[in-house]
């Protein structure tokens, strides 16, 4: 019971950050994130190919970018979430 009460407030918690409903909250717990700050010393790609790895297919690229704008966010000090858009995190052309 205690573990589904942590796991209910974690995803809770992940879908205050910018980008994260209630899919990638629980896409988040999947991948051993049990609090926001779990996010901090993750790298981005190795998150989203362990994501891939977890569901055993190739995860939409919007996903790695998501990574990319929740890993920047936590890592930022006073961070607003409204100057926090995964589409800010795409890849350069």
């Amino acid at each position: 019971m205690k573990s589904n009460i942590e796991k209910q407030t974690a995803i809770k918690k992940f879908q205050k950050l910018p980008g994260v409903g209630k899919k990638i909250a629980q896409d988040l717990w999947n991948l051993n994130m049990k609090k926001v700050s779990d996010l901090k010393n993750e790298d981005p790609e190795k998150l989203y190919l362990k994501l891939c790895d977890l569901q055993k297919t190739k995860v939409d690229r919007c996903m790695f970018y998501v990574f990319r704008c929740i890993i920047s966010f936590v890592n930022t000090k006073d961070a607003d979430p409204k100057d926090f858009k995964w589409w800010n995190f795409k890849d350069k052309k």
